[in-house]
């Protein structure tokens, strides 16, 4: 099993959350899976960018993203070095320390 740690978000986790996980498994599944309600419009099919989060710890250890994730990341809103898609980023076996971003690009649009 592996550790994710979420850092805390004002409206999806407010504590933040650790839960352990097989690997293999995404980190946006394994948010849903224990209650932590990321956004995910394309339904995980690598079409949007609601589901991106910032791996802060461990983001070495994940196998890199395809061009085409790297294509949508190139969309999100507040992208960092540490960005991916959580369907699309796999948990490997070193833990990792994930932040979800305030805003999703969907959530932004919607402010202006």
């Amino acid at each position: 099993m592996t550790r994710l740690v979420f850092l805390p978000h004002e409206d999806l986790c407010p504590e933040g959350a650790v839960i352990e996980v097989e690997p293999g498994v995404t980190i946006c599944d394994a948010a849903l899976q224990n209650g932590i309600e990321i956004e995910h419009a394309c339904e995980k099919s690598c079409a949007c960018t609601t589901c991106h989060v910032v791996v802060r710890e461990g983001f070495d250890s994940m196998d890199e993203p395809d061009e085409l994730e790297e294509d949508m990341l190139d969309k999100a809103w507040g992208l960092e070095p540490e960005s991916r898609l959580s369907c699309q980023a796999v948990v490997g076996d070193k833990e990792l320390v994930v932040e979800i971003p305030k805003y999703t690009i969907n959530q932004v649009s919607e402010r202006h």
